[in-house]
């Protein structure tokens, strides 16, 4: 499967999360079976400021911002995470038990509300 392939499949899984939810890249990989959490990362990277993908309810394996090339976590992804109600601890966690997704068996209806990233709180 090409890469482009794989991130438009990513991209209409990853607009199924419900705001105030989260999932992490490794959930989004066993939900698809054909791809890994790295390159889960890589499709969220390649988002657009105009792209209608909620690529901020993604986070990593320990309910954490991941760091970024910069070596920085996004301030960008916290606030509209908070803003949409999902709270942080003093370590910068997110409590999976209480915000991450829980797939429903069909995934039916439409996409939820989605940012563009050039609307997104700045943090």
């Amino acid at each position: 499967m090409s890469p482009s392939g794989l991130y438009e499949r990513i991209h209409r899984l990853v607009r199924r999360i419900p705001p105030g939810k989260v999932t992490t890249y490794g959930q989004i990989a066993a939900m698809l079976g054909d791809c890994t959490p790295r390159q889960v990362g890589y499709a969220m990277h390649s988002v657009g400021p105009d792209d209608l993908v909620p690529w901020h309810r993604v986070v990593n394996s320990k309910g954490k911002i991941s760091v970024r090339a910069n070596g920085e976590r996004s301030p960008e992804q916290r606030a509209m995470l908070e803003s949409e109600g999902v709270e942080f601890d003093t370590e910068g966690r997110i409590d999976l038990e209480k915000f991450c997704w829980v797939v429903p068996g069909n995934l039916p209806g439409p996409p939820t509300r989605i940012w563009r990233r050039s609307e997104a709180p700045k943090g």
